[in-house]
């Protein structure tokens, strides 16, 4: 599956469109890992504790917008979007959104 953020694919011709896909993932952030990333906040520096938990809400939302897009019988999707919010009374909650048009690809 070709996945990409621009609207073509150079050197395919889009054949068919096959609507809008979405993948969604929402994830939770627990007590242990708010602790360590305070810690690394108040001494600088990057928290792997969730710069790791962003990478695999991303994750999780592409490959299910991927799901999608391949059992409407795409070959790629394009034009992807990636958006990402905070949820929750206190900010616990990380959602992310990808958001992309599937496309079957004519044969060369």
């Amino acid at each position: 599956m070709i996945s990409t953020t621009t609207n073509s694919i150079e050197g395919r011709q889009i054949g068919e469109y096959l609507g809008l896909v979405t993948g969604e993932a929402i994830m939770g952030a627990n007590i242990f890992r708010d602790f360590l990333a305070g810690i690394t906040d108040m001494i600088g520096g990057r928290s792997d504790a969730y710069e790791g938990k962003l990478a695999d809400a991303r994750e999780t939302a592409i490959r299910e917008m991927e799901e999608i897009a391949q059992r409407r019988g795409a070959d790629a999707v394009v034009g992807i979007d990636i958006d990402y919010e905070v949820l929750g009374s206190s900010n616990g909650m990380l959602m992310v959104t990808a958001t992309g048009t599937a496309v079957k690809l004519k044969v060369n």
